[in-house]
């Protein structure tokens, strides 16, 4: 995290996209360290976070633009599990949505959209599944470039393609 620079693109766990906009030296508890203050798109908040805890939180670089094709192939083919009970599945979705990273997140949307079209989610839910597709759209417009439309079109054909999968009896 220290190749970082003001100006970067930077994905924070559970919040989506964000640009750092300042890197300061502060004194933290008697230590210097260098702190990063980074505008959240989704919301327009200005974050603070020390450097030596970045990592710790999760904050990482978007997805390459090479990756956002990768990203739908894997969309794709994922197996999800939506046997668990729901308590549980909104447990795992939940520790799955903090850890940030965008596999695991679009685990939790396309879990959540297949079972969407079984029977209705739970308010919970059905905040989970607009806050992990609102995550993805955001990443992957950021990585390639392409508009948030394009890219929540792309996510609709990508699963409308799973849904023929079920429905053909391929994998899920």
């Amino acid at each position: 995290m220290h190749s970082l620079k003001i100006g970067d693109k930077v994905i924070y766990p559970a919040q989506g996209l964000g640009v750092i906009e300042d890197i300061q030296e502060e004194t933290c508890n008697g230590q210097r360290v260098r702190t990063f203050y980074i505008r959240l798109a989704v919301n327009n908040t200005l974050v603070v976070i020390p450097s030596n805890s970045a990592a710790e939180i999760g904050l990482r670089r978007p997805v390459s633009q090479k990756n956002v094709n990768k990203f739908f192939q894997f969309m794709r083919k994922c197996t999800v599990d939506i046997s668990a009970d729901w308590k549980d599945r909104y447990k795992e979705n939940f520790d799955l949505m903090r850890s940030g990273q965008l596999e695991d997140i679009a685990l939790v949307y396309k879990m959540l959209f297949l079972l969407s079209r079984s029977k209705p989610l739970s308010f919970r839910e059905k905040k989970m599944l607009e806050k992990s597709r609102e995550l993805i759209i955001s990443e992957l417009a950021a990585a390639s470039g392409l508009c948030a439309d394009k890219i929540s079109a792309k996510l609709d054909q990508c699963l409308a393609g799973c849904l023929r999968d079920l429905k053909s009896g391929s994998a899920s």
